[in-house]
């Protein structure tokens, strides 16, 4: 028996169509009736899923550890690594003569595990360090600086510095930063928008910063603000929340003070993202998808900052991710990142002209993080690599010698379990080629019980990288596979548009597709496959329940967005509404109705088995979502498989330690393993 939820009859007329809302009164997280009913449903979920299963072994593959890419300045460097019995990554600095110092350990800041570091920045001399952690996953980072030399705290705590990037000037005695207005100038919930980019000065009051840009534009707007390497240019960006395009503004600081920058515009109300990097060599590199899905890097001259000449035109199939120039050669070169069907790949460039002539050697077919060079110059580049069976290394290219070597691996040595990595193509249901990656025992035979996990949103790529509850899975007998849904930036953003808005049906398409597939081609049944996914993973996987329910055996769905009515009234919602759409807007409101999940159960429907993972601190997806749809299905279910809600507090959307990571993967595998027969 199901914990009790009443329904009651809640509905709203939106554009002349009734929206019920039954299970509305679980969206106050503080009531007693919904801390009672959550209770109950910790109660039956661990009557459920008892004995965990896996654990031991997700535990023994995350002793791997883990190893990040370094940043340089001058002779010194900063990196991350996770030791094999660490809870956290501490960030550590490497001294001229090879002395390494751990500068920030959350685990020694707070022993409990529940503060994570969330972001670090050097001062362009690497004497400071600005950094920035939140408590309990709430992500509301508290920024501080600490010297580098002593590892003295120097400032901080400064609050509503959530997703801030910090822009150092040189000499490190001032930055720039993005930071909330406090909530007593904001009207009532809306504390988590209203952005500002300030000028901060080392040692000053916060009460002193000088706003520099945000006023009157939209609330919902992000920021990113940097400096060239030499001080002289600044640039800001602005994006209407998660929006896959930019406005984009330099400013010649030898020609007007820090506090009152004057901004030229390099592109304005322009449907494409658009970055710069002011090269030593005085030009400007610019990083754009305009008349460029895939992606391409220009030329400029920063005094015409709009006036643009490609150096490395877009690809036909491979989108261009990032990119580092080597100087210190008789010919310089620029090595371009790039992913092809989300494999990571690195060729080698004439600075001067484009021509390629070259490539870098990698490891595998695997995901490359973050190109990373000398800011002053050099002939080295740094990039992070990891692949399904490979914990995270970071490897050195050369490019006096055209050599690759391992620089750093993460510091556990672990026996990775043999497995074959496939990637296959299959046609979605409109006829779109779609790419998909397959992992299996070395010797399967027949069908086994099979996860299909997708994301297919915000033009994110689902990249191979080594996951120890795959792995897990993989090893136990069963297959893993992750499909390249539209809506992902796996083919440039053209396959993201062709998933976002009007386009969503598109992805939960992909996904049904996938699933046909691999129950054609003898890798599963539907009685043996499983589907999972996080976040818009979870939406993705929600409305595929919700689609075909004869389709899938079980399905885990963590921190989705279900109620896709409401979805912009909680959490960071509103910043997404470009990504799905608005209820508020006629236009846009049937196409969220027409696959919001919580919408569409139905009674007397036999539903797969199904858990719903959510976090009592998570700010960006709240969990009401969950709650609500767990209400509906278990309400609706006509078959015998448990719908099940595993809520978990202290925790938000993102970063956690290791012990509660494993112990959320091995509740997942334990459940999914039960209902399809692993």
């Amino acid at each position: 028996m199901y914990p009790a939820a009443r329904r009651d009859d809640v509905v709203e007329n939106l554009h002349g169509t009734p929206v019920p809302d039954p299970y509305r009164w679980l969206e106050d997280s503080d009531d007693p009736e919904v801390k009672g009913w959550l209770l109950a449903q910790e109660e039956l979920f661990r009557s459920q899923v008892q004995p965990q299963r896996f654990k031991e072994r997700i535990a023994e593959l995350l002793r791997s550890g883990s190893v990040g890419v370094p940043v340089w300045r001058g002779e010194r460097h900063f990196f991350s690594r996770r030791t094999p019995d660490q809870e956290h990554a501490v960030y550590y600095v490497v001294d001229a003569d090879g002395t390494e110092r751990a500068l920030i350990d959350p685990m020694a800041i707070d022993s409990s595990g529940l503060t994570t570091l969330d972001a670090v920045q050097p001062d362009k001399e690497g004497r400071l360090l600005a950094y920035q952690i939140s408590v309990g996953g709430d992500e509301e980072s508290s920024l501080y600086i600490v010297d580098v030399a002593t590892g003295r705290r120097v400032e901080g705590p400064i609050d509503r510095c959530r997703y801030s990037p910090v822009a150092w000037l040189p000499g490190g005695e001032a930055f720039y930063y993005v930071r909330r207005l406090p909530s007593t100038e904001v009207p009532e919930g809306e504390s988590q928008f209203h952005r500002r980019v300030y000028l901060h000065r080392v040692g000053t009051s916060t009460e002193d910063d000088v706003m520099i840009f945000g006023d009157g534009m939209k609330m919902t707007n992000y920021y990113g603000v940097s400096v060239s390497r030499d001080g002289r240019w600044l640039q800001i960006s602005a994006a209407e929340g998660t929006a896959p395009r930019n406005d984009l503004w330099v400013a010649d600081l030898t020609a007007s003070p820090a506090e009152r920058p004057e901004l030229t515009v390099v592109q304005e109300g322009v449907d494409a993202q658009t970055g710069l990097v002011f090269g030593r060599d005085g030009r400007l590199y610019v990083h754009t998808d305009r008349d460029a899905p895939r992606a391409r890097v220009c030329v400029a001259d920063p005094a015409a900052p709009s006036v643009w000449t490609d150096l490395i035109p877009e690809d036909p199939e491979a989108v261009l991710t990032d990119f580092a120039i080597l100087d210190d050669l008789e010919r310089p070169v620029m090595l371009v990142g790039w992913t092809r069907h989300a494999i990571s790949e690195i060729t080698v460039h004439d600075l001067a002209s484009g021509e390629r002539i070259g490539e870098v050697p990698t490891p595998g077919l695997g995901t490359i993080g973050g190109i990373s060079e000398r800011p002053e110059g050099g002939h080295e580049a740094w990039f992070g690599y990891t692949d399904n069976t490979t914990p995270p290394t970071i490897q050195r290219y050369d490019a006096r010698t055209g050599e690759t070597t391992l620089w750093a691996a993460s510091p556990g040595a672990v026996e990775v379990p043999p497995v074959k990595t496939s990637q296959v193509v299959y046609r979605s249901k409109d006829g779109t080629e779609v790419h998909m990656l397959v992992i299996e025992p070395v010797d399967r035979e027949g069908p086994r019980p099979t996860i299909l996990n997708g994301y297919g949103g915000f033009g994110i790529s689902m990249t191979p990288g080594y996951s120890a509850s795959i792995l897990t899975w993989v090893e136990a007998g069963g297959v893993y596979a992750i499909a390249g849904l539209r809506g992902g930036g796996e083919e440039g953003e053209d396959w993201h548009r062709a998933g976002m808005l009007a386009n969503k049906q598109n992805v939960f398409d992909d996904f049904h597709a996938a699933a046909e597939h691999l129950i054609a081609t003898g890798v599963t049944t539907s009685a043996q496959l499983a589907i999972s996914g996080g976040s818009n993973g979870g939406l993705l996987v929600g409305a595929a329940l919700t689609q075909r329910p004869d389709l899938y055996a079980a399905v885990a769905c963590s921190a989705p967005l279900l109620d896709m009515i409401r979805y912009e009234l909680f959490g960071l919602g509103a910043t997404w509404n470009v990504e799905y759409g608005s209820a508020e807007d006629p236009a846009e409101f049937p196409w969220l109705w027409a696959y919001s999940p919580y919408h569409h159960v139905r009674e007397g429907v036999t539903y797969p088995a199904t858990l719903f993972t959510v976090f009592q601190s998570d700010t960006r997806v709240h969990p009401l979502h969950a709650w609500k749809m767990c209400a509906a299905l278990q309400q609706a279910q006509a078959g015998g498989a448990p719908i099940l809600l595993r809520n978990e507090t202290e925790v938000g959307h993102g970063a956690r330690s290791v012990s509660r990571t494993v112990d959320l993967a091995a509740d997942q595998l334990t459940f999914l393993a039960r209902h399809t027969g692993l």
